[in-house]
């Protein structure tokens, strides 16, 4: 199938041309969304999610009446993520007279109310700093006929629920609502349920499932030895274009400064930098200027770099689902791609966790000169690590006090028992008493 067959004009088949084919997301979800259909979407990272809604909404722009406000607007959790919906809008729509804009937070707040200010047909924001301007009557949304919620699940995770209901309130009753995300967490099921017209869920696959062509392995080493067992991979000439993910930006940073001393081009990208060095250094990361990018999870779904060969997880995240989502970054648009785990006996409930999630466990590759723990090397792919038969944890010692408790409990039953019908007698001897009279 081809795009003009899904029902896009030719001047946005034009802008696509380096598509040859729609995928699947694609083909489900472009002509339910021309026909004014509410959606909830679900599909695999790196599947074409964003063209999926934009190319549509696109078409309803140009083909709508112009109003003084935007009459589209994309909700997205980070800022990098905004920008690349931006930029991805300029591209397929380059054969169009229409507007769009970005806003998020970390920037000046004067710049965005000015383009705000000029008759945008499509707005991308994050929600903080959409919500800014809403405060101050800087966002006009009087005519918005189609809202797409991007990442849903990440809207969740990073505590944007409260301002995404506020967002959804000031809106027009009577519009479109599109859901898009990798994984649909039940209470953005249940919010998109409540705000929406009848709409059609679209699951592409298994919500939380890795792209196949992407490779995993797993490589079990000592907390402790992990750096220089990054340094020893990143070796492999293959790595051309490598993205680390870490759990904290200080790890990240770490990191950076590590490998920028081992000789490798290197930089850190997470919430602390500014606007301007995130950018800085994701432009650099395109542009093969470094070919090792450090990011934590707030960056995870807003980077979309073309030719990323592996993706390292130098630490594993604490939600199982951002496995899926780091994981993503490489094999996009039907490439393939690598993804390797370091992973530390630590480690192991969130490794469990994770291949419950995926349904399917990761292949074990232990690397010659690190040392490993026994329990490691035995743990076998999908099982969880067997307990330990030391002395037991101090939630165990204070269990097996109760039940010490309880047994001699029940070796002197006849004692407690007699004490107790002693003090009903007692009781029963006061009540009996006259009562005190005061005058």
């Amino acid at each position: 199938m081809s795009f003009t067959e899904l029902g896009l004009r030719s001047e946005i088949v034009r802008a696509v041309k380096g598509y040859t084919n729609p995928t699947s997301i694609q083909e489900k979800a472009i002509p339910l969304i021309l026909k004014g259909k509410d959606l909830i979407a679900s599909a695999q990272t790196g599947t074409g999610k964003t063209a999926a809604f934009l190319l549509p909404i696109l078409q309803q722009l140009l083909l709508g009446k112009p109003s003084t406000g935007p009459r589209a607007l994309v909700v997205t959790p980070t800022r990098e993520l905004a920008a690349q919906i931006g930029d991805m809008a300029k591209r397929y729509g380059k054969h169009l007279n229409l507007r769009s804009g970005v806003v998020f937070g970390g920037v000046g707040m004067e710049p965005q109310k000015r383009k705000l200010a000029g008759n945008l047909d499509l707005l991308i924001a994050t929600p903080g700093r959409l919500l800014d301007h809403v405060n101050r009557k800087q966002a006009p949304l009087n005519d918005i006929q189609t809202v797409v919620l991007d990442e849903a699940d990440r809207m969740l995770d990073m505590g944007f629920l409260p301002d995404v209901r506020r967002i959804l309130k000031v809106l027009p009753k009577k519009r479109q609502n599109l859901f898009f995300s990798a994984t649909m967490p039940n209470d953005i099921e249940a919010l998109i349920r409540r705000t929406s017209r009848a709409p059609v869920m679209v699951e592409v696959t298994r919500r939380a499932t890795p792209v196949k062509k992407v490779t995993q392995v797993i490589h079990p080493v000592q907390t402790e030895q992990k750096k220089d067992l990054l340094k020893t991979i990143l070796q492999n000439s293959n790595m051309h274009h490598t993205l680390v993910f870490t759990r904290t930006k200080a790890r990240a940073n770490q990191l950076a400064r590590v490998l920028e001393k081992a000789g490798h081009a290197a930089a850190a990208i997470h919430s602390n930098k500014s606007q301007s060095a995130r950018t800085r250094a994701l432009a650099r990361f395109r542009s093969g200027k470094i070919d090792i990018l450090i990011a934590t999870d707030i960056a995870a779904r807003g980077i979309d770099v073309e030719g990323i060969s592996h993706v390292v997880n130098f630490e594993l995240p604490e939600a199982p689902e951002d496995y899926v989502h780091r994981i993503g970054r490489t094999a996009r648009a039907g490439s393939s791609g690598n993804a390797i785990s370091l992973v530390s006996p630590q480690e192991h409930k969130k490794l469990a966790a994770i291949e419950r999630l995926i349904r399917t466990s990761i292949k074990r590759e232990p690397v010659d000169g690190f040392t490993v723990a026994a329990e490691t090397l035995k743990l076998k792919a999908g099982r969880k690590p067997k307990r330990h038969s030391g002395p037991p944890s101090q939630g165990k010692f204070r269990r097996s006090k109760k039940a010490e408790g309880a047994r001699k409990v029940t070796k002197t039953s006849s004692r407690p028992a007699k004490k107790k019908s002693q003090r009903k007698k007692r009781r029963g001897s006061r009540q009996t008493r006259p009562m005190a009279t005061t005058a």
